[in-house]
This record gives structure tokens, sequence and C-alpha cells, in this order.
């Protein structure tokens, strides 16, 4: 497909718009219900240290602004969300909350800038393989994260505490991000793994919810 700088950053532009309110849905469906059951704070966890690698990845690799404003709105929005779990489910007090929350931020932000300014000199004389270390570990990060929500599934036989709005937002973002670079110049494989293991996970998650919760209300 010829490189269209256009459609590039308007299709990243769209997957940016999608995974920076991706996570609103599920912040709002946790406060709603006062209750983050069956939504597993590793899975928030993890996709929040995931966006400081993703973060790296896209600035040193020079993906278009929108790629790059990506995994740190989505690692903010994760952090925010595994906070919620912190609240609910743990009952820790607000302060606590608040403390970790910006702990969480402060730490892997700083780790995010300080990664980007040590790998960029040897990215630019040519050594591709720190960045591509990130992008990898990212997607390793972004992927497994969703194991431990796959065993809430299975450990209560429903899908529970996840609003299916985020899902179904996270998977659209992650097909106009490939969508994005599909129009690049050079496509770039790891960015496209990534996203591509989000719409395949999210996918499932959705028809694990179309197949099971209607089963589980059966039962009950």
């Amino acid at each position: 497909m010829p490189a269209n700088r256009a459609a590039e950053n308007a299709l990243g532009t769209i997957g940016t718009v999608c995974w920076t309110i991706q996570l609103l849905p599920q912040i709002w469906y946790s406060y709603r219900m006062k209750s983050t059951e069956g939504l597993s704070e590793w899975l928030m966890l993890t996709w929040g240290i995931a966006g400081a690698f993703l973060g790296t990845y896209s600035v040193v690799q020079g993906l278009n602004i929108p790629l790059i404003l990506q995994p740190q709105l989505f690692g903010v929005l994760s952090f925010v969300s595994w906070a919620q779990c912190q609240y609910y489910a743990h009952k820790r007090s607000k302060v606590t909350v608040v403390a970790m929350f910006v702990a969480a931020v402060a730490i892997f932000g700083g780790f995010e800038a300080g990664m980007i300014f040590a790998i960029f000199p040897s990215f630019r004389a040519g050594k591709t393989a720190p960045v591509r270390f990130f992008g990898i570990f990212s997607t390793v990060l972004i992927s497994g994260a969703l194991l431990p929500q796959f065993y809430e599934i299975y450990r209560y036989k429903e899908v529970v505490g996840i609003s299916l709005l985020f899902m179904s937002v996270d998977l659209l973002g992650g097909i106009f991000n490939d969508l994005s670079l599909a129009f690049k110049a050079d496509f770039d494989i790891v960015a496209g793994v990534t996203y591509s293991m989000v719409i395949l996970l999210d996918g499932i998650v959705i028809l694990l919810a179309l197949t099971l919760n209607p089963l589980a209300r059966r039962r009950r």
C-alpha cells in the first residue's frame, strides 16, 4: 500500500481518540458500581507499566504524534483503573490510593523519559536492538496482562466487572492504529503485532461475554 501521510495521521488520530477514551467507560462503570469485582487489578497495573515501554518505543522509533500520545494516555488511565481496584477491592483509604497512583505515574513516567534519552543515541547510530526490545516487551506485557483477566472469567464462569463498551472501543482503537501503520512508508511490524494482539484478545473477551453471560443468567 503506498505511503500516505495524511491517511496515516487521520487513522492514527482516530485510534488515539479511541485509546484516550477506551478506559473511561471502565472507570465510570467501576465508579458507578462502587466495585471492581471480576476486574483483574493485575491487568490494569501491567497495562500501566506496558505504556512506559510502548511509549519509549514509539518516541524513539519516530511514529506519528497520535501514536506517540497513545501509550502515555493508555498508561495513565490504566493506573487510574488500578487505583480504583485498590480503593474498592482492597478498601484502602483515598489518601493512600492517590499516593499509590501518583507514585506509579511518576516512577514509570520517569523510567520512560530516562530510557528515551538512554537508547536514542544508539538508535541514531543504527543499533536497533534496544528499541526493538522495548517494542517487543510491551507486546508481551499488553498481551500477557489479559491472562489474569481470563482467570477471573474462568473463576466466575462469566465476564464480570468489565465494561463491554470499554473492550469494544479498545478493539476499535487497535484496528485504526493498525490501519494507520499500513499507510506508513515502512510498516512497523512490532507496533502492528502489538495492536493486532489487542484486537484478538479484546475480541475473545467480548465473545466470552456474549456466550457465557447469558448462560450464567439462566443458571441464576
